[in-house]
């Protein structure tokens, strides 16, 4: 009887390399409770401008952004309780789900004052189906690179390079062609490039992906007439004012009229009609007509703070899965901040995101806290020292068993 051969070919498999769990970050819950209420305060404070001009019942806008939190409560404890293993292997029934939301939305009658296939309108309830592509494309983005990482191809063409140009492609055409979202299309690349860098793609493909897609925006943009006004209204603000440039311009008022130390909690004017958006895209002018440049610093070294935490987080994970899943929360959620803010200062275009936490919106604040709490997780599985240069070999974790990582497989964020 012929001895049975046993294969020598590597297999692959999902399990994690967690280490020994510990207690949890849980600065992230305070960093994302203080952040949750300063929205609400200033939904809050704008509602009677909103009902006003919206001709609904008083109270409408807060009930609905408590009950967007009470949702997002939900779905952080959903993602923080469920093990990070299997949402390693959940990634193909996210993808589906999102492209299931994708094509409803497409199917769907747009709503005349926003003409866009973006939202899953059902009745007075409104699903934005983009916030669900991000998360799916965060979880597969992990563990696909992770699994690059561990057969040692991440610099291979075919098995990494490929596949996320095919998925930037598909992304690009329906996002930002078919649903005229650039601005979440810009988010979500941004979050792909950064998580390819982390994982040891070289900066040659890194910029070669780049030159593809700076082509891709400049025939988005000349192609697309309101896209070419937004850059001329970026370009010469003062010229549109009563156009194109609307609302740009009434950010810069409204910034502009907080000073120092603001109006007010209850003395915005720029709400009642003068400012598209307020309570969404523009919020962060509205904060900044009531809370003047003072208050306006202060939100912003809380985002600081809470993206110092994922940072923190995502250097001391000993497992590539949890480190590129942190990378991408920290990159989807900055460069969202980024633009959303640059764009009410002027620094920037004006695109149709949400500011983190602080945006009335029930998709966004959803998946927003459904990251936050995959990272929650991730973070009762770190080391307990912070990694050396980035050139310095990779050393194993207390108690995360004998398997090490490939020496610079995986960049490291050490900016010391």
């Amino acid at each position: 009887m012929r001895p049975r051969q046993v294969s020598r070919r590597p297999q692959f498999t999902t399990a994690l390399n967690l280490g020994r769990k510990h207690r949890p970050d849980y600065w992230l819950l305070i960093l994302c409770a203080v952040l949750l209420s300063i929205g609400l305060i200033v939904v809050y404070a704008i509602s009677p401008a909103l009902t006003a001009a919206q001709h609904v019942k008083g109270g409408y806008y807060v009930s609905k952004q408590l009950l967007a939190i009470g949702l997002s409560i939900i779905a952080f404890i959903v993602t923080a309780q469920v093990p990070l293993n299997w949402w390693r292997r959940a990634y193909k029934p996210l993808l589906i789900a999102a492209m299931g939301a994708t094509l409803l939305a497409l199917a769907l009658p747009v709503n005349p004052a926003y003409p866009a296939h973006r939202w899953v309108r059902l009745g007075s309830l409104s699903f934005q189906s983009v916030e669900l592509l991000k998360f799916a494309v965060l979880v597969w983005l992990a563990g696909f690179l992770a699994g690059r990482i561990r057969d040692n191809s991440i610099t291979d063409v075919s098995k990494t390079l490929k596949p996320l140009l095919y998925a930037l492609l598909a992304i690009g055409v329906v996002v930002a062609g078919v649903q005229s979202d650039l601005g979440s299309t810009g988010v979500v690349v941004a979050m792909m490039g950064t998580m390819a860098f982390v994982a040891g793609l070289p900066l040659k493909r890194v910029f070669q992906i780049g030159g593809i897609i700076l082509i891709g925006l400049i025939l988005a943009v000349s192609i697309s007439p309101y896209r070419r006004d937004r850059l001329e209204t970026y370009l010469h603000p003062e010229a549109n004012c009563k156009s194109s440039g609307y609302q740009a311009c009434q950010a810069l008022i409204a910034v502009g009229s907080g000073g120092v130390i603001g109006l007010g909690l209850g003395s915005s004017v720029q709400a009642y009609g003068y400012l598209p958006e307020a309570a969404n895209d523009s919020i962060f002018a509205i904060y900044a007509e009531k809370f003047g440049f003072i208050g306006s610093v202060a939100l912003l070294a809380v985002f600081v703070a809470f993206f110092a935490r994922l940072k923190s987080i995502a250097e001391r994970s000993d497992d590539d899965f949890t480190r590129l899943l942190v990378i991408g929360v920290l990159a989807w959620l900055s460069v969202q901040t980024l633009v959303n803010v640059g764009a009410m200062i002027g620094l920037l275009p004006l695109k149709g995101i949400t500011l983190p936490f602080i945006s009335y919106g029930g998709t966004s604040v959803v998946f927003t806290a459904a990251a936050v709490g995959l990272v929650f997780q991730a973070s009762q599985y770190t080391s307990f020292q912070v990694p050396r240069a980035s050139n310095a070999p990779d050393q194993p974790a207390p108690g995360a068993g004998q398997r090490r990582r490939p020496t610079g497989a995986v960049r490291r964020l050490d900016y010391s």
